[in-house]
C-alpha cells in the first residue's frame, strides 16, 4: 500500500528537531518551511553551519562530484568557478542558501544533542546534563564523514612540529619551504599533495595502500558559459539532469556489476597511471585490487605531483613517530616539520555518540550492536517519529549526496504528513520489513565491486559494505512513496 497524501489536508503542526546544520540539515529546514512546518530548531554541535565543508579547509580541497550536480534542485548556481567546485565555494553556497531561506535564525550552534529519549509519544532531548527540548519528530541530518579517524602510531604525541588531522587543519602552521609529511593516500591526501608540492621544500607521502586514480580535468567555467547559465532559463537544470543521467548510467552501473562500464573505468585509471615514468615508483603506485573497490579518487594532477623532485612516495610501513619525523620499518628517519594525518573518517557512526532510546527502552547502542541498519536507510523499528537522511546503506558511493538527501527527505515528508493529518501519532518501520530490505541488500551486494577484495571505509566491522547495490532508477522509484505495509502506524 503506497501512501498518497495531500498536504492540503494537513492540520497539526509538529514540533521538530533537526540534528546537524550541514547540507542535509539546511535542506531539511528549507523543506519544512515550504511545507508550512515552522516549529522547528536545527541543533548544530559546532559554531558554524556547513558540515563537512566547514570542517575541511585543507589546501586543494575540492568536490569529486561535478558542481552542477552538487547543488539543491531548487537552487541552481550560475557562479560555480570550475567543473569541480573548491570547498570554500561549496561552503559559501550552503551559507547563502541558509541566508536566502531564512534558516540562520533557526540554528542553535554549539549545542550537541547527547541524548534523545522517546517517552509518551514525545522525544525528550538533552545536551550534556541539561534538558534541551521536547519534540514530536526528530530528523537526523548528522552526516556521514564527521568523526575523524586518528592513526594508532607509536610516538605520535612526541612529534616536535605541527601535527593535525586534515579535517582540523592548522592554518597557523607554516608550510612554504618546509618539510611536509602526509599519512594516507585517499582523496584528501591526493588533493593536498597536488596543491602543496610546488610550495614546500619536501613532501613525503606515506602510503599504506595504493589507490586507483581516475583522471578528470577541472577547467574553469568561462564567462560566456556562465552567461548561458545566468540568462538561459532551464540551462542549469538541463545540465544537472544530463550529468545525473550520465553518472548513473556509467559509474553508477559499473560499481554494481556492469562489466563494460567497469572496463572503461579501469582503462582510464590505468592510462592515468601509465603517466608515471619511473618503473619502481609506478609499481608502488599500482593497486592490487579492482578499481572503485575503494572510493575512486578523481585527479589528473596527482601523478605529476608525486613525480616532482621534492616529492617522495614512502611505501614502507611506519614504525613510529619521533620528535624529528617519521621512522619507517626499514630503519630510515624521514625528517619533517609538519605532519598531516589524512586518515579519513568513521563512516558508520551517523548521529552517534548521541544516546538514542526508543519505545520500551530500546537503546540504539544495542540495536546497532552488530551493525548500523535501517529500513530504506531512513527509519528504525522501535524508534517512532525518528527519521534519518543519508542513513545506513544510502548510495553515498554511487550518486550525488545532495540528490540522495532530497529524495530521502521527500519520502520522509510523506510519512510526516501522516502525523500531520492525524492518520498516525507514531510512525516507524516494521522489524520484518527492515530485515527483508537488508536481506535484499546483502544478497545483491555479492555482485558489486565493493566485495572484490579490498579494505575500505565502506565496510562495517563485519566486512559488509554499507552501500546501495542497485541502479539509480531503483533508488528513485523506492523513494517515490512509502509503502505503508512496511511501517507501524500507531494512532
Amino acid at each position: 500500500m503506497n501512501v498518497q497524501i495531500s498536504r492540503d489536508r494537513a492540520k497539526r503542526s509538529p514540533r521538530v528537531a533537526i540534528i546537524g546544520a550541514g547540507m542535509s540539515g539546511i535542506l531539511t529546514a528549507i523543506e519544512l518551511q515550504k511545507a508550512g512546518i515552522t516549529d522547528f530548531t536545527v541543533y548544530e554541535k559546532a559554531a558554524a553551519l556547513g558540515g563537512t565543508w566547514r570542517d575541511n579547509t585543507y589546501p586543494g580541497l575540492c568536490c569529486d562530484v561535478p558542481s552542477h550536480m552538487y547543488r539543491y534542485s531548487f537552487e541552481p548556481n550560475a557562479e560555480w568557478s570550475r567543473r569541480f567546485s573548491p570547498g570554500a565555494e561549496i561552503r559559501a553556497y550552503f551559507e547563502g542558501a541558509a541566508k536566502k531561506y531564512g534558516i540562520e535564525s533557526r540554528i542553535r550552534y554549539n549545542t550537541e544533542i547527547t541524548r534523545a529519549r522517546f517517552d509518551n509519544g514525545k522525544w525528550h532531548l538533552e545536551c550534556g546534563d541539561r534538558a534541551l527540548d521536547v519534540v514530536d519528530i526528530i530528523l537526523s541530518a548528522a552526516g556521514v564523514l564527521h568523526h575523524p579517524v586518528y592513526p594508532d602510531i607509536a610516538g605520535l604525541d612526541d612529534f616536535a612540529g605541527a601535527v593535525f588531522h586534515s579535517a582540523r587543519w592548522d592554518h597557523d602552521a607554516p608550510l612554504d619551504g618546509r618539510r611536509i609529511g602526509i599519512i594516507g593516500t585517499g582523496s584528501t591526501a591526493v588533493q593536498i599533495t597536488a596543491d602543496l608540492v610546488g610550495k614546500v621544500a619536501q613532501l613525503s607521502l606515506f602510503q599504506r595502500t595504493a589507490q586507483w586514480v581516475f583522471p578528470q580535468a577541472n577547467p574553469a567555467f568561462s564567462e560566456p558559459e556562465k552567461d548561458v547559465f545566468r540568462n538561459e532559463a532551464g540551462a542549469m537544470d538541463t545540465l544537472h539532469a544530463a550529468l545525473t543521467r550520465l553518472f548513473a548510467d556509467t559509474f553508477g552501473e559499473a560499481v554494481i556489476g556492469d562489466e563494460e562500464q567497469m572496463k572503461n573505468i579501469e582503462d582510464a585509471c590505468q592510462a592515468n597511471l601509465d603517466r608515471v615514468t619511473d618503473p619502481e615508483l609506478k609499481a608502488r603506485l599500482t593497486p592490487d585490487y579492482q578499481a572503485a573497490c575503494k572510493r575512486l579518487i578523481v585527479s589528473d594532477e596527482f601523478y605529476e605531483a608525486i613525480q616532482q623532485p621534492n616529492a617522495e612516495l614512502v611505501a614502507d610501513a611506519i614504525e613510529r613517530v619521533e620528535p624529528g619525523g617519521v621512522r619507517t620499518a626499514d630503519g630510515r628517519l624521514h625528517p619533517l616539520d609538519v605532519l598531516v594525518l589524512a586518515t579519513g573518517f568513521n563512516g558508520h557512526s551517523f548521529m552517534r555518540p548521541m544516546d538514542l532510546t526508543g519505545r520500551d527502552g530500546v537503546e540504539l547502542s544495542d540495536f546497532w550492536a552488530e551493525a548500523a541498519t535501517a529500513h530504506r536507510s531512513v527509519s528504525l523499528p522501535g524508534f517512532p517519529n525518528f527519521f534519518m537522511l543519508v542513513g545506513p546503506n544510502s548510495p553515498i558511493g554511487n550518486f550525488s549526496l545532495v540528490d540522495i538527501s532530497e529524495k530521502q527527505l521527500a519520502y520522509i515528508m510523506q510519512l510526516i504528513d501522516l502525523w500531520r493529518d492525524g492518520t498516525a501519532n507514531e510512525i516507524s518501520a516494521k522489524g520484518d520489513a527492515m530485515m527483508a530490505f537488508n536481506a535484499t541488500i546483502k544478497d545483491a551486494m555479492k555482485d558489486t565491486v565493493w566485495v572484490t577484495g579490498c579494505q575500505s571505509w565502506y565496510l562495517d566491522k563485519n566486512g559488509n559494505p554499507a552501500m546501495w547495490p542497485f541502479p539509480y532508477d531503483k533508488f528513485c522509484a523506492d523513494m517515490t512513496a512509502p509503502n505503508l505495509d512496511e511501517f507501524d502506524l500507531v494512532s
